[in-house]
């Protein structure tokens, strides 16, 4: 079964810098779409950023389009999120996700597009 495992999430102050980090236990991912979402509390989960190998696009919501920079290190078979100029509003869980297969996403930030998830990290910005 293939593992998720996210780590990087902590306290900062708006206008500080994170990166996240979400190592995958098993399986090769360079041909998946991967991506990252956060959840408020009483919010949606909401797609952040994500890859599509399969034409080399990167996809960002609009909110953090220039603070957010996904990235992927396929020898470690490990996803980055570094996200700059950290907003109160980022405060979320952050949870990477996983296409299950090689094929097309139609919608790199929508999350049905994804099967695999992991635990998720909590960032926190306080102003």
């Amino acid at each position: 079964q293939v593992q998720l495992v996210e780590s990087g999430g902590a306290s900062v102050q708006a206008g500080g810098s994170l990166r996240l980090s979400c190592v995958v236990s098993s399986g090769t991912y360079t041909k998946k779409c991967m991506g990252w979402f956060r959840q408020a509390p009483g919010k949606e989960r909401e797609g952040v950023a994500a890859r599509r190998p399969q034409d080399g696009t990167t996809h960002y919501v609009d909110s953090v389009k220039g603070r957010f920079t996904i990235s992927q290190d396929l020898a470690n078979n490990t996803l980055f999120l570094q996200m700059d100029s950290l907003k109160p509003e980022d405060t979320a869980i952050y949870y990477c996700a996983a296409r299950s297969s090689d094929s097309w996403c139609y919608n790199p930030l929508g999350r049905f597009t994804y099967r695999d998830w992991g635990q998720g990290t909590q960032v926190t910005v306080s102003s």
